[in-house]
């Protein structure tokens, strides 16, 4: 049987070690939950949020947009929502929000295809555009969009961007983000 003190011994060199191990990793993702506008969404984010409100031309519209992201692990992850009066407006708000996105991507291939949120209205429906392998010799960066939209109880509709702009560093960070978003 070892004596107490090099049992003591033993366990501050393992406790010295774990510690060592453990400043070493500084993980680039942090995930946490952030709330998302008034309307409900919650969503999961790798970093901490910053938020900022701007005019977005959605068709012949100004349309005020609430904006929630952060940079975390070489990738951008944010949210955007905006509140249109009724689902006639929030289709043509994301129809010409996706047209809007379409346009800056130029040359670069883009895939688009039906997508699901729990909670997320049929009309307009969850779509999903992905950018995976940006042509050669353009600028163009990975990304991802996911487009979705929510009844509010006072007749409006909640419509969102929820997206990653560059490739994170973990494989699965866009997964987690996207399976993180939430509506009450």
């Amino acid at each position: 049987m070892p004596s107490p003190s090099l049992a003591v011994s033993r366990f501050r060199l393992a406790v010295l070690a774990a510690a060592a191990l453990l400043a070493a990793c500084s993980p680039a993702f942090n995930w946490r939950e952030v709330p998302v506008a008034g309307a409900g969404l919650v969503a999961m984010l790798p970093c901490k949020a910053d938020r900022a409100t701007r005019a977005l031309p959605l068709g012949a519209e100004s349309v005020q947009v609430d904006m929630t992201g952060c940079e975390a692990g070489g990738a951008t992850f944010a949210i955007a929502h905006a509140s249109a009066n009724g689902p006639e407006q929030a289709e043509a708000w994301l129809r010409a929000w996706r047209t809007a996105t379409r346009a800056q991507l130029g040359e670069a291939q883009v895939t688009e295809s039906a997508a699901s949120l729990p909670r997320a209205t049929a009309v307009p429906a969850p779509l999903r555009l992905e950018v995976v392998a940006p042509p050669q010799g353009t600028s163009a960066t990975p990304l991802q969009v996911l487009w979705f939209a929510q009844s509010q109880k006072d007749g409006s509709v909640a419509l969102y961007q929820a997206t990653v702009l560059g490739r994170p560093s973990s494989a699965e960070a866009g997964q987690t983000f996207f399976e993180g978003l939430r509506l009450p």
